[in-house]
């Protein structure tokens, strides 16, 4: 999944603008409020900016390198301290985004250290409001950046489950499907088919029957071979679709068709035949690029051309006139 590396890419994007609108905050700060004394304040104001302007790719040495800035500050007396401080917490805070487990743990002590080292001429006097120092300094910036990570991971997790979920149900549907397939398979082969093949068998007892008898009528014997033959191309058709519906793909929607793709001008010729043969006349006029069409297609003309043509011989009786007729045409694009 692509998931987890958009939003790796999405947080790191969104680090880069804190941190940028932090720096425009920083300098605005250093320019119109507390505006460094003398080039050692700016050029440790400068290194502090630098350092959390670069926690996208080495937030950890940043915040150890920020700790040591920390201290360098505090010793030479500088006037930034406490804007470095604030630099310092805002690298943790982001360290603690990215970070759990003992590293986030080495970054915060060595944060908390550098805090200390500054108040140790306070200690022990003053070990309560040093340790409260310490503990805002370190504690907060650590449990917003620890709240916010766990936010994002528990809401990456439900996004996971959710997609896992819609797969299980997906795939429930698919072997449902394929179940109701195969029932429909087996009732065709066990209750049509078995019907159509004694209709086959019956026919071709009569015929053997005529024959023995000497009752040979010629239109007697071409409804039973017509019969027998329609019966037959029946009990085909019925065992290609039991094969399509038993094929071993049967984890998407059922797509078969019982036409070829580029035989549909020669079934459609059967049809026409078939019609003929029950007293109808058919003109049929076909265009040939009908071989152009996919076989669910083909398989829709098949059906259409036969269910017309059958009403025709329903409705109109023997001797009616019908025309069927077949023409491609492509569609223009808009």
């Amino acid at each position: 999944m692509n998931g987890p590396s958009i939003e790796l890419a999405f947080d790191k994007r969104f680090a880069g603008m804190r941190i940028l609108a932090l720096a425009c905050v920083m300098v605005g700060y250093f320019l119109l409020l507390q505006r460094p004394s003398g080039a050692m304040d700016w050029g440790l104001a400068a290194a502090g900016l630098v350092l959390c302007l670069v926690v996208g790719k080495w937030v950890l040495g940043a915040l150890l390198a920020q700790s040591g800035l920390l201290v360098i500050a505090h010793a030479l007396g500088a006037s930034t301290v406490s804007s470095l401080k604030v630099l310092a917490a805002v690298t943790l805070f982001e360290l603690a985004l990215q970070q759990s487990g003992r590293l986030l743990a080495a970054a915060a002590t060595t944060l908390a250290l550098a805090v200390a080292v500054n108040r140790f001429e306070e200690l022990p006097g003053e070990l309560l409001p040093v340790l409260y120092k310490m503990g805002i300094a370190v504690g907060v910036p650590l449990l917003l950046g620890s709240c916010v990570r766990a936010t994002r991971d528990a809401a990456a997790y439900a996004r996971l489950h959710a997609e896992q979920q819609e797969l299980r149900t997906e795939q429930e549907l698919l072997d449902a499907r394929a179940a109701e397939r195969t029932t429909i398979a087996r009732e065709l082969h066990d209750l049509v088919a078995h019907h159509v093949s004694s209709m086959v068998l019956r026919v071709g007892v009569a015929r053997h029957v005529t024959a023995a008898n000497n009752t040979n009528d010629p239109q007697i014997t071409a409804v039973l071979d017509d019969l027998h033959a329609s019966a037959g191309a029946a009990l085909t058709d019925l065992r290609r679709l039991v094969a399509l519906l038993r094929a071993t793909d049967r984890t998407g929607p059922y797509t078969g068709s019982l036409v070829v793709p580029g035989a549909l001008p020669a079934a459609l010729e059967s049809v026409v035949e078939h019609s003929c043969q029950t007293g109808l006349t058919v003109t049929a006029p076909v265009d040939p690029a009908v071989v152009r069409l996919d076989a669910i297609r083909g398989l829709a003309v098949h059906r259409l051309a036969q269910e017309g043509l059958a009403n025709v011989a329903r409705h109109g009786g023997p001797g009616a006139h019908a025309e069927l007729a077949v023409r491609f045409a492509m569609t223009p694009s808009r």
